[in-house]
């Protein structure tokens, strides 16, 4: 099995290294540092699970791995359109793409029931130029319960999790699912196949839709977040019209709220991701992981007014920082 995976950082690189070890013909894509010490030393990971290297091929240029089997989509949701020249080298008539990212998928409503069938979400796919990169035929959805941080270049620090949910849109229980499953245990991961991935996403999302835009606004680590009593309720109502915005799709979160916030307060002082591209002077991913939801709110009816707020605050936020214009009123 050929598998490449583009965008070779903190979780990109982990789940390449647990792959090769499981003896999978893995490619890394990365660049600058990172990539001379993956060139030079592998993947070495460092994890309360045991410490391992993996000697996996690593290259900037997709052109010399050519068509795989499996394209593993590290980047982040808002790099996809753009990743085109990077990706086309890399896909063969049946190569499949799974995309681990945060939030909203560009193939959210491929295939599912009911009036909103096949319809796309501006925010995450706009003016289609997603679909045109990533033909929703080879997506597969991928909810990661994993954290990493690249410790430094070539070095990943694995925190914990190691569960890499996976699933068809369609809901299919398909072979190129379950052979990837199979490469990634033989690798020491967990990747349960899941006849409806949805659920999984809005799972994570109530979490990823409250505390990333939040973390930006406050500069708080998660225990702080949920400390706060005022935040702490905050937070509690954005993740109760997220659940209705979920259900009015078909999809129903398996975890209360209240369980929800117990567990994000047991991370402890970590930062959000979004956090962690705010202090770096990176574009914020945001229309993923809460954009998309207002917009699904929007088309589903289901009023918002506590994620619309912070999504327009975050959102003149990420313009300040970037000097993208401010849309004028």
């Amino acid at each position: 099995m050929r598998i490449a995976v583009l965008g070779a950082g903190a979780i990109g690189a982990y789940v390449g290294a647990a792959l090769h070890r499981g003896g999978a013909d893995v490619h890394l894509i990365a660049r600058g540092a990172h990539l001379e010490a993956l060139r030079r030393d592998g993947v070495r990971v460092l994890s309360p699970r045991g410490n391992f290297t993996a000697a996996a091929r690593a290259t900037d240029d997709p052109h010399e791995i050519g068509p795989v089997d499996y394209v593993f989509l590290g980047l982040k949701a808002h790099q996809y359109a753009g990743s085109g020249a990077l990706i086309e080298p890399l896909l063969g008539p049946d190569t499949a793409v799974i995309a681990a990212q945060n939030g909203i998928p560009w193939w959210y409503f491929h295939g599912l029931s009911g009036p909103l069938r096949d319809h796309r979400i501006e925010a995450v796919d706009p003016g289609g130029a997603v679909s045109e990169v990533l033909p929703v035929r080879r997506a597969i959805g991928c909810v990661v319960y994993c954290s990493t941080e690249i410790e430094s270049p070539g070095v990943i620090r694995h925190l914990e999790g190691t569960r890499f949910s996976i699933g068809e849109p369609s809901g299919a229980v398909s072979d190129r699912c379950r052979a990837f499953s199979d490469a990634m245990v033989a690798g020491g991961l967990k990747c349960p196949v899941e006849p409806n991935l949805r659920d999984d996403i809005w799972v994570k999302l109530m979490g990823n839709v409250a505390f990333n835009p939040l973390s930006a606004l406050t500069r708080a680590t998660m225990i702080e977040m949920c400390g706060h009593p005022g935040v702490r309720g905050l937070i509690a109502e954005m993740m109760r019209e997220t659940v209705a915005i979920a259900g009015a799709t078909g999809c129903h979160p398996s975890i209360s709220i209240d369980r929800r916030i117990a567990g994000a307060a047991r991370v402890g002082h970590h930062k959000t991701s979004t956090l962690q591209d705010l202090e770096a002077g990176k574009v914020l991913e945001l229309e993923a992981i809460i954009g998309a939801v207002v917009e699904i709110a929007t088309l589903t009816g289901v009023p918002a007014p506590t994620l619309r707020n912070v999504y327009a605050a975050v959102d003149l936020l990420a313009r300040t920082v970037t000097g993208t214009p401010v849309p004028v009123a």
